[in-house]
């Protein structure tokens, strides 16, 4: 391997035309992409999950980089399964034992950069594999045995790239030790198939006995899918199985769409006591990996095809997650239609049990009853409601008290149906939820089938606003010189019980009344209120009442409401509609590359 001579500065940035627009593109669909939550757990959200990270990650780690630096070395990632011998290859192409090899698994516990000592602007910084720190190795003038060897200690997590300059190392291009792809370390596969996302070219090393694994198939497929430059290396081949090996793995190549891939075989042989192959072993590869690092044109070929590969496969998961985006909106549709609904029947119950008549049955008709009795009262009423004004306003003043009872006998009536009809659409809400996988993740282990802790009071206290309100639309009414005797002669919680009942007994709006309740008690009311007011003042302060009760209620309902749709809210699904625009975006310009 033989440095080249026609090298831009190290760690310059040479854009070709048209690349800076390029950037921009990538990165108004990469600030989308990460923007895009999918919260819920709709059918498939895991895998869609996934294309976010991994699309992220390919952005940050490969596509724009290599676009702001198309003449950047290549990177040529040395990827494969546990025990190929990718660290032993590696230390072969260098012919010196740089990286660690053994028996022991995981080998490869932090990944190795190799590159020229004149490369190393190229690395150094974070233009590629931004989220990995970057430890300077050395390479010790007294080798050791190549399972010793290791430019770093091993660390607990791989946080770091390790970069090592060799003049082995032709310019224009760096080797990566990669981790195994089937390691038994979760952290080690996650990081090796991060590694070969971020590769201009792939050296893929397998065995003789383990070409035709599931696992490292898997990758070359998806190789072959972005139509990345890959070398695949059968390594420890026996001699006499070596026509019928290679045979079938070129034909296994030739089918999956590969058959552009160079295939390299290394002959099964014995290690020398630094645990290196045999030279002649390696020329093939080193002369190969040589020859593309001395040729400008074609490194810059082999970046264009594998940066083309790599918007298109962005492009792809873009659509994917653009589709989960919408499904979770429809989703997030669903459930608050479901407790919208909930709580809206809810609400339409509690205002039809206010004007139907049933609040002043039992307890309230008996109140009522006791306030303005049911014998010479009424009959007086009903003669001659004015003359009688007097008797009536003696009545009220000397009897408080049958007032206030009659107000909070509607009170406790009242708030037994807000607190019936709230837990009946809380239990409602949570069970629809439920049985959806989104709003079941949503809920957890939650239990809001019941109203909050405390709706009780709160429900009670917006009732007595609501009576407290309508009292001083009482007030505010009387002020006026004509009436003000009358509703002064009457007493305020007297004519605002008599307004309750009127608003209670509504089932037509304020032109029908139900007579039918025992004694006429709305027939009484109305006829109080209307010789204190007249007719149509009374219509509108039954109207005012009625709508003020309204929205006491909505409220007390959307606070409970809300206890749901928080979760919504914080879950934020994002719509995702932009990332059909990008997706197409980057396909041009996967065309155009």
């Amino acid at each position: 391997m033989t440095a080249n001579d026609d090298e831009a500065t190290p760690g310059a940035t040479q854009a070709a035309p048209g690349a800076a627009a390029a950037v921009e593109t990538l990165e108004d669909a990469r600030a989308e992409l990460a923007a895009t939550t999918l919260p819920l757990a709709v059918p498939e959200v895991r895998e869609a999950r996934q294309w976010i990270r991994e699309s992220l990650a390919q952005l940050d780690d490969y596509v724009i980089p290599r676009y702001r630096s198309l003449d950047a070395p290549l990177l040529a990632v040395v990827g494969g399964s546990t025990g190929a011998g990718k660290s032993t290859l590696v230390n072969a192409l260098i012919g010196y034992p740089v990286t660690r090899a053994g028996a022991i698994r995981p080998t490869t516990r932090q990944p190795i950069l190799l590159h020229h000592p004149l490369d190393a602007g190229w690395f150094e910084g974070h233009r590629i594999l931004p989220n990995l720190d970057r430890i300077r190795g050395t390479v010790s003038a007294n080798p050791m045995p190549a399972h010793q060897a290791g430019a770093v200690p091993d660390a607990q997590a791989i946080t770091s790239l390790v970069l090592v300059g060799h003049d082995r190392v032709p310019q224009g291009i760096a080797l990566l030790d990669a981790p195994d792809v089937d390691s038994i370390s979760d952290d080690n596969r996650r990081l090796a198939g991060q590694l070969l996302a971020a590769a201009d070219l792939w050296v893929f090393v397998t065995t003789a006995n383990r070409y035709a694994d599931a696992v490292p198939w898997r990758l070359l497929l998806d190789a072959a899918s972005r139509d990345i430059t890959v070398a695949v290396v059968l390594d420890r081949v026996p001699a006499a199985a070596e026509d019928e090996v290679r045979t079938d793995l070129q034909a296994m190549l030739d089918r999956q769409g590969l058959a552009d891939a160079k295939l390299f075989v290394i002959p099964e042989s014995a290690l020398d006591g630094l645990g290196m192959l045999p030279e002649e072993s390696v020329i093939p590869l080193r002369q190969w990996l040589g020859a593309l690092a001395a040729n400008a044109a074609g490194r810059a070929d082999v970046a264009r095809r594998t940066l083309n590969g790599a918007v298109k496969a962005v492009s792809v998961r873009l659509e994917g997650i653009a589709g989960a985006a919408a499904a979770q909106d429809a989703a997030a549709h669903d459930l608050q239609a479901a407790c919208v609904a909930e709580y809206g029947q809810a609400l339409s119950r509690i205002l039809e049990a206010t004007k139907d008549g049933a609040l002043l049955r039992g307890e309230v008709l008996a109140r009522w009853q006791d306030f303005v009795g049911t014998g010479e009262f009424f009959r007086a009423l009903e003669q001659n409601i004015g003359r009688m004004r007097d008797r009536v306003g003696a009545f009220f003043r000397g009897e408080p008290a049958p007032a206030v009872k009659v107000e909070t006998a509607i009170e406790t009536g009242l708030q037994a149906v807000i607190l019936d009809e709230a837990a009946n659409a809380a239990e409602n809400v949570d069970r629809r939820w439920r049985a959806d996988a989104a709003g079941r993740e949503l809920l957890g282990s939650d239990d809001l089938s019941g109203t909050s802790e405390g709706f009780d009071a709160k429900a009670a206290a917006a009732i007595r606003s609501w009576q407290e309100g309508l009292m001083e639309m009482i007030r505010t009414q009387g002020q006026g010189k004509r009436t003000q005797a009358r509703w002064l002669s009457f007493g305020v919680n007297g004519l605002g019980a008599a307004l309750m009942v009127v608003v209670f007994s509504m089932t037509a709006g304020l032109s029908g009344l139900e007579i039918g309740i025992a004694g006429g008690t709305a027939v009484v009311g109305q006829k109080l209120l209307e010789a204190v007011f007249g007719e149509d003042a009374v219509r509108r302060l039954a109207q005012q009442a009625r709508d003020d009760l309204h929205t006491q209620c909505q409220r007390l309902l959307d606070d409970e409401r809300q206890r749901f749709l928080s979760r919504l809210e914080e879950a934020n699904p994002g719509s995702g509609n932009n990332l059909t625009r990008h997706a197409k975006a980057l396909r041009r310009l996967a065309g155009a590359a």
